[in-house]
Order: structure tokens, then sequence, then C-alpha cells
């Protein structure tokens, strides 16, 4: 029986490299011979034909082509994007004497494969020849031809197929600058530049199983003085076949990014004055290197598992004598020894492909590794460990040459010297490897490493998917009643024309007959006879029967289909007596409605802006009429029912009643009006997350943190959310970009507030020169005034000594920050108790305290003492009020809300104080209209009119609505300026006519100017709209007592005058 056969394995793929010609290439002689040689990762795969160049022609055609294999092994393949093609064009030197040849290099080309990993199976390029010799220099100086080579590359198939080109990654490292060097690494007596040698090593997984060692050598150690070029070139890993121009990459360049945009430490505003002094005064070693790592889509898979298993990479460094002997193989010391960690974490942001950033550099230790890298192994001890094995298998096949006898009498003393190494310098060496490491420590040396990826490794959500998501959670609104039909519409417009007749027919018997005439009591007959006759003389008898007869025909068009087409006699008298009888039925119908009717009093149109509702909105629940809110922002709704942000409104109100269904309601009708509102998407997304819906949370959020405006609030919140489900990457992320807008809109501010100053100053002098003047009132530059900033922030903490402030810090148990720019999570918390979202807006507090940026500051305790307002816990409020105005006791905004506090307590004249002081500081309170309000009230229950008139009448100026012309109007009826009180009055009736005190208050003054009966209709009102004021009524009851005491007496004395007389 035969055994089964095996399947062969796939053959290697076969690369093929052909260089087709060199183009304007310059020898040392008119006429000369070249040929090529092509090498690949060290090997060369073959030379040409020596080719003669033709004097008609410019250029050299070779026509030569090569080719190597590659395994189909997936390390094999991604092996390919560190491989170099390297064509060396060479210039035949013939001599006399054969043996005497020699060559020349005329120019270098390099090519990498990437393209083949990017799919393709063939390309062709036509890449520059470069050239180190004074010759080619020479030409390049006089702007002679560049020559170039054309090269095609081919494999005989695709690398990988569509779905796993689609699943790769390429992921690029480049190491620039380690900066603030140790000084002894620059006080070398007697060494030149090149005795030592500097290197930096990581371990990345590029397979499912195996990591890839880079490691950068050849660093430069420079001089201080100056910065680093901007967008000088990056270069390849250093290869001895490469010539020195050709290190440099094409197209890839350092792209410095400002500080406060990078991913990395050393970012604060403490750190940026020392970072200008690093890279600018201080040594640097430089490698600006790039090194390329193909990965498969396990690969990628493997990379995104482990950052998310541990965060941090180490990239260690060391600086080595470039004449130092081989390092033991067993146990390596790594001279100056230090690792710092990269954060890749934020590789793991959704559409994150790059991260730049400084990293400090630490004294290297097994512990540390492990505990901040979860690593055992150091990546350059397993490379000296490498390179030992690789020089001595070297040495031994080159000492196999020699006799046994001088084997065993080399070995002896490298061994008696490892051997008193082990034995008594252990402890030595790995002391000083510590002191060595410390010297990071001491410069505080960084260094800048850059990584990218051609593809991120968790894909960014595009706008479009995230609109039809934000679509699908919205339940669908309901299908548009269809209008009327045709039929419809005919019966509608022959009512409306029958209404019409009736109210011309009911005038006209008006003009005849005066209003007050009773019907009943005429004759019907000549009623009609008269009517028709004047009817006929105004021609009204006319149009009436024109708009009727072309009502009855559309009716009859419509209504009946199928009338045009009567012919026969007998059909059309039962269709004109059906006809009659459907208009005459129609026609009561008509009448009907008309008398139906209930006649509102219209009184003199007017209508009040969407802003002046809003405001009344704000004003009503602020003194807690929720009632009334409600009314107002139905009222805006009504003024227009498609406008997002009325039923947006609506919808905060209800959440400041806790009605949550109807909240989410008009949320849910204000994005199918406009998908895109964006406050409307953030409160959806609050209210999911407060439900535990967290799916549907993060679809609003981050649809709205797309959208401007509000994207610091969409931006924390989609933060909080991730941090609920300690998700600590996603978190990260939504932070850092609403820091990065919350810093771009100060930066905007800014240039507006020095445009405007600028401004302001050109205007100032060209009306008064005055150069220096000018110079003096002129702000500092924002760049000073931030180093000002740094200055008096570290003058700060060198003065705060713990030790000294021990017995402060024991009388208080918590101490105030220095006041900082806005945050964040003030920026949202402010946003959410505006619309009424008060255990998102603790959440956002808390993490405010916790938060290095925030902390316990006086904006924290203000938006604190908010949220407790809003809850009723007045006394925690007023006692953070109190702490925050010990810090900064000219805080208007902290007199106001202790004043508010004060005054729901029931404490007048503690508010009242309150108030006072708010309005004495600047700037004002966020509010100023509900202090100027509430404080007038209490002058005014305290009998001091003239101050509640005069607060009053400011609010009236500043921002008008109906309480502020209900106290100027009370105010002035006090003090018995009825004139103006009842114009006050008036004004307030007009913003708000359902105010039952302002109905009251008019008939106080009708009262007092014996208006009776308007007194009378005014005081139903008041009752109508439920006067609760038992005092007011009490009032008016008095007073209409007297007042009708006094008009009855008035009355008898007429009559009786008139009876003597």
């Amino acid at each position: 029986m035969e055994a089964p056969q095996t399947p062969a394995a796939a053959p290697p793929y076969t690369i093929t490299v052909q260089v087709l010609r060199a183009n304007r290439l310059q020898g040392r002689k008119p006429s000369f011979q070249s040929f090529v040689k092509v090498e690949v990762d060290g090997t060369v795969l073959g030379e040409s034909e020596k080719k003669l160049k033709d004097d008609s022609e410019n250029f050299f055609l070779y026509d030569f082509s090569c080719s190597f294999q590659c395994s189909r092994e997936p390390q094999a393949i991604a092996e390919l994007a560190r491989k170099l093609v390297i064509v060396n064009v060479l210039d035949f030197l013939p001599d006399e004497r054969k043996a005497d040849a020699r060559t020349a290099v005329l120019g270098q080309a390099v090519l990498d494969l990437l393209p083949f990993l990017h799919g393709q199976t063939k390309f062709s390029s036509r890449v520059t020849l470069h050239s180190g010799t004074d010759l080619q220099t020479k030409s390049r100086d006089s702007k002679a031809p560049i020559p170039t080579l054309d090269v095609k590359l081919d494999v005989s198939e695709a690398l990988m197929s569509s779905v796993d080109l689609a699943c790769s990654n390429l992921l690029r490292v480049t190491v620039e600058t380690a900066f603030s060097v140790p000084e002894p690494w620059t006080q070398q007596a007697g060494s030149s530049p090149t005795s030592s040698s500097y290197t930096a090593a990581l371990e990345l997984p590029v397979s499912t199983q195996n990591n890839q060692r880079l490691v950068f050598s050849e660093g430069a150690l420079k001089a201080g003085g100056s910065r680093e070029e901007e967008g000088r070139p990056k270069k390849r890993p250093f290869l001895p076949q490469l010539l020195p121009v050709n290190s440099a990459l094409p197209g890839a360049t350092v792209e410095p990014a400002p500080i406060e945009e990078e991913d990395g430490e050393l970012t604060g505003r403490g750190d940026r004055l020392f970072r200008e002094e690093a890279e600018t005064k201080k040594s640097r070693v430089s490698w600006d290197v790039e090194m390329s790592c193909f990965l498969s889509g396990e690969a990628t898979n493997r990379l995104r598992d482990t950052i998310t298993k541990c965060r941090l990479w180490p990239v260690e460094i060391m600086r080595s004598a470039a004449n130092a002997k081989m390092l033991p193989e067993e146990n390596p010391d790594i001279p100056f020894h230090g690792v710092a960690f990269v954060d890749m974490g934020r590789l793991l942001f959704p559409g994150a492909t790059r991260i730049r950033g400084a990293y400090c550099v630490q004294p290297f230790t097994d512990s540390l590794l492990s505990d901040k890298a979860k690593r055992s192994a150091s990546v350059l001890k397993e490379h000296a460990k490498a390179a030992a094995a690789a020089a001595r298998g070297a040495s031994a096949a080159v000492a196999g040459k020699k006799g046994a006898g001088n084997k065993g009498a080399a070995r002896k003393p490298v061994q008696s010297r490892v051997d008193a190494g082990a034995d008594g310098a252990t402890d030595l060496a790995a002391e000083t490897v510590n002191l060595q490491g410390n010297l990071y420590l001491d410069a505080r040396t960084y260094i800048l490493v850059e990584i990218s990826l051609e593809k991120p490794l968790v894909p960014k959500t595009p706008p479009e998917e995230l609109s039809r998501r934000v679509m699908a959670l919205i339940p669908p609104k309901p299908p548009v009643t269809p209008g009327p039909t045709k039929a419809e519409q005919a019966v509608q417009n022959f009512h409306q024309q029958v209404c019409n007749v009736g109210r011309i027919v009911s005038e006209q018997v008006d003009e005849l007959y005066g209003a007050d005439v009773k019907l009943s009591e005429v004759n019907k007959e000549e009623l009609k006879a008269q009517v028709m006759a004047e009817l006929n003389l105004s021609g009204r008898y006319f149009s009436i029967r024109e708009s009727l007869k072309h009502a009855v025909t559309r009716l009859a068009r419509d209504k009946m289909p199928g009338s045009d087409l009567i012919n026969d006699s007998r059909d059309r008298a039962v269709f004109i007596c059906n006809l009659y009888a459907y208009l005459v039925n129609e026609m009561h119908v008509g009448l009907n409605k008309m008398l139906s009717e209930e006649e509102v009093e219209t009184s003199e149109e007017f209508h009040l802006s969407p802003s002046q509702v809003r405001h009344f909105t704000r004003e009503a629940q602020s003194l807690g009429d929720y009632e009334l809110a409600h009314q107002h922002c139905l009222e805006v709704l009504m003024q227009n029912p498609k406008d997002p942000q009325s039923l947006f409104d609506l919808g905060s109100h209800y959440m400041l009643t806790e009605d949550y269904l109807k909240a989410r309601t008009c949320f849910y009708e204000a994005l199918a009006i406009d998908p895109i509102h964006q406050p409307s998407l953030i409160m959806c997304g609050v209210l999911a997350f407060l439900c535990e819906n967290y799916t549907a949370a993060q679809t609003f959020l981050e649809q709205a943190a797309t959208l401007d405006n509000h994207g610091v609030v969409a931006w924390t919140i989609l933060g909080l959310l991730h941090e609920s489900q300690e998700d600590e990457i996603l978190s990260e992320r939504a932070f850092l970009e609403a820091n990065k807008l919350l810093k771009s809109a100060e930066s905007n501010k800014l240039k507006e507030v020095l445009k405007h100053w600028t401004e302001l100053m050109a205007e100032k002098t060209a009306e008064d020169p005055q150069e220096e003047v000018t110079q003096a009132a002129s702000p500092p530059p924002p760049e000073e005034q931030e180093q000002a900033e740094r200055r008096s922030l570290s003058a700060g903490s060198e003065e705060e000594d713990p030790d000294s402030g021990h017995e402060a810090k024991s009388s208080e148990p918590k101490q105030l920050k220095a006041t900082q720019r806005p945050s964040i999570y003030t920026e949202t918390v402010s946003f959410l108790l505006q619309n009424n979202a008060l255990q998102m807006a603790e959440r956002a507090l808390a993490q405010e305290l916790l938060s290095p940026e925030g902390g316990y500051t006086v904006s924290y305790l203000l938006h604190l003492a908010r949220l407790q307002l809003r809850r009723g816990e007045y006394a925690s409020a007023i006692a953070n009020l109190e702490e925050a105005l010990h810090h900064n006791d000219e805080n208007a905004e902290a007199w106001a809300l202790k004043g508010h506090c004060y005054l729901l307590q029931g404490a007048l004249c503690r508010a009242r104080e309150s108030y006072e002081c708010s309005l004495s500081f600047q700037p004002p309170p966020a509010d100023p209209h509900l202090v100027l309000l509430r404080l007038g009230t209490i002058c005014q229950e305290a009998g001091q009119f003239e101050q509640a008139k005069e607060l009053h009448l400011q609010a009236c100026e500043q921002s008008p609505s109906c309480l502020t012309w209900l106290g100027l109007g009370v105010a002035c009826y006090r003090l018995g300026e009825l004139s103006l009180a009842e114009s006050a009055l008036t004004e307030a009736n007009r913003l708000n006519s359902r105010n039952a005190e302002v109905w009251i208050h008019l008939s106080f003054i009708n009262l007092q100017s014996n208006r009776l009966k308007e007194a009378e209709m005014y005081h139903k009102y008041a009752v109508k709209f439920k006067l609760q004021d038992e005092e007011l009524l009490r009032e008016y009851r008095e007073m209409h007592r007297v007042t009708s005491f006094s008009h009855l007496s008035h009355l008898f004395e007429d009559r009786t005058g008139a009876s003597q007389v």
C-alpha cells in the first residue's frame, strides 16, 4: 500500500529588480564605461555588463535584471519593510595593466519594498543618483541636470490577499533627540566626538509570537547653543553600504509641534521654561532615525492587546565607549543604562495614528521595568548578549584555523577575568551603573520619540454612521395628517361664503334697525324687503351672488362628480333637487358655525419676541414660579413650533420639575426637527447616561462632540461616561479633546481682546499722540503674560513650605488653591446647571475636585454652592461661599449667591447686605437682574420705597419684565406718584396680563382717582387670576368701602342741592 503523499510546499516569492537605464550620468571623462551592481540586505545580487556611453545619447541603457527569493513565512514578509534595494552605478577605469583596473562610484540609488506590502505586484520608479564625490558635488553646485536611474521591480504574485491587506498595518518608530544629557557626557578630557557610542532601543511585537528589536545606534552628541533645525530630514537606519547622502528618507521630515499638543510628559506650564532652556542651551544626542515595521492582521491584534494590558512601553538608552571591548555574554552590565516609558495607550484612541512627545529618562532597574512595563528582560541586555554571541562565533571560526594550544592559552586569561568579575566586582559594578543612571535624574534628561501607524488600531466612527445611529434612537414622528380633499375644501369654502353672507346681512340689519333692536318685534316680510332693497342699492347683493355662485359651482363639481355628463332632462331635474337639498343642509351647518363661535375680546395686538419670553421664563424659574415658566415656554413654542431651541427650552424646564420622560420627549422632538442640534444631543446623552443606557448615551455624545459651540461639554460628559465604565483609554481621550477645544477657545478670546485693545490704543494715539503713555497702557504680549504667570506660580510653590505651614494647615481643614483658568469640568457644570441636570453636574464637580488642573479652588466652591442652592441645602452653600469670600472678598457672584441663600432662609437683613455687596463690585454677578429684583423687593417690604424705586428702575433699564415694572409701579404708588405708578403698572400689564398683583394695584390707583367702575373691573381680573395675598385684598375692601361711601355722599349732596333749587 502506498503511503499518502504530503502536499508540496508553496515556492517562495521571486522579486525581480530590473535596472533599465541611467539618465544624464557624468563621469571623469567624456566617454567612459559604466555598470550597475545591485545589493539587497548586504547581499550582492549581481552586476551588469559594462556599457559604453554613446556620445549621441545622454543615457546608458543597461537593461539588467536580477532577483532574490522571499519566503512565504509572515516573518519574512514583514522583514521586507526594512530591506532596501541598493543600486550602485560604477565607473570602470581601465589601466594599461589589466590587473590595475579600478572602479569608482558614480552614483547610488536606494529603493524600498513598501509598495509590495501595499498590495502592488509591480512598480517603476525614477530615482535620483546620489554621489559623495567632488565631481558630483561640483556639478550640483553648477546647477547641472541631476542624474537619475530608471528601475522596475515586480514580484511573482501578490504577497497577501485583499482581506489580509485590509487588516495589515505599517508601524513607524522615530527616535529624534535626547535633550539635557548628563554633564559627564560632555566633560570628557581629551576625547573626540566619536569616542563614544549612543544607542536607543525598544521592542515591538511584529507577529503572533515574535518580537522585533529596534536598535537606534550612531547617535550624534551635539553641543548646545541653538535649536534643532525644523524640517530636518529623517534618516534611515545605519548601513555601511549607504552613502551618507542616501541616509535621509525622501519626503520624511521632523516636524515639531507645540508643547501643549504633545502626547508625552513635560507638557505643563512649569516644564516649558526648562524645555526652552534644554533645547537651546544644553547638549543633546540626536538620532532622527525612522524604522518601519510591517504588521499583519494577527500582529495588529496582538499589538492592540499588548497595549491594552500595559500602556507603558520602555525605550532604553545607553552610552558606551566606541572602542570598548565586547560585553560579557552571560550578564552584561550596560553603561549609563536609562529607560523612558512611552505611553502607547493613546494609539488606542479612535482614529489615532500618531503619538509624539518627550519622555523622561530614568535609571534602569529590573524592578522598575517589571513594575511599569510588566517586562522582565532588558532590550539592550538582550542585544548585547546577541552581539556577544555573534562575535564569539566569529572569533571561534577565526581561531579554528590556529593550533589547539593557542586556544587554551587565549581562553584562560579571559576566564580568569570573568570569574574575578563575578566574584569580587559584582557589587561595585552594580553600584557604578546605579550612579551612572542617577545622572539622568540630576540632568532631567528626556528623549523625543514619535510612533505612527498607517491605519488606526481603533477605527473612528464616521459622522454619517453617527447620524444614522442617532436617528435610529429617536422614535419616528407620527405621519403627517393628510389635508382636506378637494370635496372637503369645496364644502369648507361654501361654509365660509355662507358665514360671510350672514355677517353682511347682520350688518345691514344693524344699520336699519340698530344693534339693540329685538327682531321678534319686527315684521319679517318688511325686514326682508328692506334688507334686499338696501343690498341692491349698495351693490352688496351682486357681490354676494357672485361669491355664492362660484362656491356652489365648485361644490357641485368636486363634491358631486359626473354632473357634467347628465343629458337627460329627468336626470338633470333629479340632480338639481338633490343639489338644492344638500345646499340647504350645508347652509344650516355654516350658519350654526357662525352663530356658535364665541366672541373673543381682542385687545391691541402686541407680540413679545422669543428672547423676551425666554428672559421671563428664566425669571419665573429663578423665583420658583414653575407654572408661569411653563406657560412662557409654551408661548415661545406656539410662536414657532418648528424651532428646536424652543423645544429644548421646554425640555430643560421639565428637567427642572424632574419630569424626565417629558424632557426626553422634547429633546427627541428637537432632534427630529434638527438632527445636529447640539444641546439636545448632549441632554439626550445625559438622560441616557442617568438611565444607564450607555450605548445610546455614547452615540448621542459622540455625535455632539463632532459639532462646534458646546464641544467641550460633550467631550467632558463622554469622558465621564467612559470613566464610569472603567474605560481608562477612552476617558483620557475624551478629556484630552475637551482640553484642546477649551485652550483653543481661550486663545481665540485672547486674540480678540488684544485686537480690540490695539484698536482702542490706536484711536487714543490718534486723538492724543503720546507714545510713552500708549506703551505704558498697552498690555504685555501673551508670551510675557504666561511667563509672568508661571513665575508667580513657581514662586508661590517655593514659598509654600510643608514644615513651616503645618500650623496653618492644622487650623484650616482644607487649603484653597490659587485662582486658575476655567477647566473643562467647570464649563460642563455651568452647562448642566443651566439645563437643570443636577445629578450629572455633581459628577462633574467631583471630577473637578480630583483633577490636577482644578482642585479645591474658588471656582469649585462657587459651582458647588450653586448646586447646593438648587437643591435647597442653604446652610452648606453659605459655608462654602464664606470660605470662597475669605479668599476673595470682592467676588460679586459669591455675594449674590450668598444673598439668595439668606433670602430663601428668611434672613432678609443678611440677604440685603449680601446683595448690596454684590452690586458694589466688578465684574457684576452672572444674573444682576435677579439681584436687583430681590433687593428692591426687600427694600419695599422694609418701607424704603425710594430705594426700591431706584433699584426697580435700574432693573427696568437693564432687563425689563413684568415684575420689574410692577415693583417700580408699587414703589411709586406708595410714594404717592400715581401717574408714574399707573404708567409702570400699565407697562407691566402689557408684558403679562395674567399677573393678579398688577391688576389689584391698578385697582388701587383707580380707587385713589375716584374711578370706581374701572377699579371694580380691575379687582375682578385680580380675583380671576387668583390673587393669594390676603393683605392686598383686605386693603382693597377698605379702600373700596371708603371710596364708595365718598361717592354716595357726593351723589346725595348733588341731589339735595338740585331739590333745593
